[in-house]
């Protein structure tokens, strides 16, 4: 074998990925595009005063849900690092961390427990309401609902932030007796006003492209965005030359959100790596004791509100005869043969890529390097309804789409949760590699051999961190499955969904619980093996 083709055969598996990765998203482009010239009047009449209906509420919705999280959030945040301890801190952070974890679905389940026209609230808001309380429906449920999911978010977020600032800083600051209001001023907000952009970019960025919660609560078209506007085009209307220009609007407003985050340097994955609380040195008076007390009360109050609501629904619900029953089966093992086949192409997806990525870096190939590194993070760009759309478009000219339906889901919901999976898997590869590259390569050990032997015993626990958030991912998702979803083909968030069209809110009630235990369930694991695998490496 010659030497062009040795150095070229260990970044194989990242070029096949890769090109996974390409005929994904390029094929779903391919698709929008044909079909936007089939019928190019039809789809540029399409740019019409609904999309720009469409559009203002997109960016409203994105805007004030981004508002109403980061700017308590930053009370929020400022009191947790302001007290770094007391009792149930910890339970506090590992809380906000649950949101995370759920599916949409299942929130907005929690959100209708509370606020909806039968909610635990509902008594108490139809006293002040004339002719009873309306539900939540609208922009209201959409914003509560964005909140939940992004108060902690930014929370976490900006408490790490926070903790950078140096101790020195503090201590000086507690030797001078400065207050809260002088420390804020000169010590804190400089470090918030420079995380704070790249924290409300991804908030941003994760409500423009938000599907299940403004399809589960947006009440109708009043309150429609592009996305869902999409999935209603191509699901009930079958416009499809609508389809592709609200898809072309999307894909836009989604490069430039994403542009700007990466100027930012924003953390796209929204993970926070808290670090273990340490004495902050602060002067904290009885008046801002009180203030950070019930900034803390009243997020924990709001975050836990809508789980709490999703137990006692739950529970009221029939799930013995929930999970007796044929269509809970069908659509628990179809959900949980997708999550795992989705879950093991996600993993390995995400190791081929590392691998690649570490082999051209070794070599000195820092270009190829920054292509492997950009496939990876392209993918969040483009939303998964923007992919199932063009596939779906493309492949009603060549096959029958929902006899392809399983393959579709299992590919997207894979690629989708690559980035995440590639999160746990890189640092322990590129740590291996920097251990072993040189007796591998003394002792000629290459491919097979050297993933069985050198590489796998450390990966392990890593890749199996991988496909558990993976596959709780997958699990949850309703984005995908709702386009191509049918009788033959019902995971457990598409049976939730039905149930809900259909009004049986107590089998929604029960099912959303059940869903949001076994995400819950897998997220812990994920979460317990990278810790672990974190105290191994040291």
């Amino acid at each position: 074998m010659s030497t062009s083709a040795r150095s070229v055969r260990p970044l194989l598996p990242g070029i096949v990925s890769l090109g996974v990765i390409v005929v994904l998203i390029g094929g779903a482009f391919g698709g929008l595009l044909v079909e936007g010239f089939r019928d190019l009047s039809r789809a540029i009449a399409a740019f019409d005063g609904y999309m720009l209906r469409l559009i203002r509420f997109t960016l409203l919705q994105a805007l004030l849900s981004t508002l109403f999280s980061v700017v308590p959030a930053i009370a929020v945040a400022r009191a947790l690092s302001r007290h770094p301890v007391f009792w149930g801190r910890s339970f506090i952070l590992k809380l906000f961390a649950v949101p995370l974890a759920l599916p949409a679905l299942v929130a907005a389940m929690g959100v209708l427990a509370l606020f909806g026209r039968a909610g635990l609230f509902a008594p108490l808001l139809s006293s002040f309401w004339d002719g009873g309380w309306p539900g939540i429906y609208g922009l209201a449920g959409i914003l509560v609902a964005h909140v939940f999911f992004n108060l902690p978010l930014a929370t976490r977020l900006l408490v790490e932030a926070l903790d950078t600032v140096p101790g020195d800083q503090l201590r000086l600051a507690s030797q001078l007796g400065m207050g809260a209001g002088a420390s804020f001023r000169l010590i804190e907000w400089p470090v918030l006003r420079a995380a704070i952009p790249g924290v409300a970019g991804l908030i941003f960025m994760l409500c423009i492209t938000s599907f299940t919660i403004v399809l589960t609560l947006g009440g109708g078209p009043a309150a429609s965005t592009l996305e869902v506007a999409i999935y209603q085009a191509l699901r009930f209307d079958f416009d499809l030359a609508r389809a592709v220009a609200l898809t072309v609007i999307q894909i836009a407003l989604t490069l430039v959100v994403v542009t700007g985050l990466i100027r930012l340097g924003a953390n796209v994955t929204g993970e926070a790596n808290l670090v273990v609380a340490r004495q902050r040195y602060v002067n904290v008076g009885p008046q801002e004791l009180l203030f950070n007390a019930i900034c803390i009360v009243l997020a924990l109050l709001f975050v836990a509100g809508p789980m709490v609501a999703i137990v006692v629904s739950g529970l009221k619900a029939d799930l013995g005869r929930l999970l007796s029953e044929s269509s809970f089966h069908r659509a628990l093992g179809t959900s949980l043969v997708l999550a795992v086949v989705s879950a093991t192409l996600a993993a390995t997806l995400a190791w081929a890529l590392a691998a690649a990525r570490s082999y051209s870096s070794g070599s000195g190939a820092t270009f190829l390097a920054s292509i492997f590194d950009t496939g990876a993070s392209f993918v969040l760009v483009v939303p998964p309804i923007v992919i199932g759309a063009g596939w779906f478009v493309l492949l009603r000219h060549f096959t029958d789409v929902f006899s392809v339906a399983p393959i579709m889901v299992a590919l997207v919901n894979a690629v989708m949760a690559m980035p995440f999976a590639l999160r746990a898997i890189r640092p322990a590869h590129d740590a291996a590699a920097e251990r072993h590259d040189r007796l591998c390569l003394s002792l000629g050990i290459t491919g097979w051999n050297r993933l069985r032997l050198i590489e796998w015993p450390v990966l392990r626990r890593p890749f199996a961190t991988a496909f558990a958030f993976a596959m709780a991912l997958s699990l949850g998702d309703l984005g995908v499955i709702a386009l191509f979803g049918s009788e033959g083909l019902k995971t457990l968030p598409y049976l939730l969904y039905e149930r809900m069209g259909s009004y049986r809110t107590a089998d929604a009630a029960g099912l959303a619980l059940l869903l949001g235990l076994f995400c819950l369930t897998l997220i812990m694991i994920a979460d317990w093996l990278g810790r672990e695998e974190k105290d191994a490496r040291g």
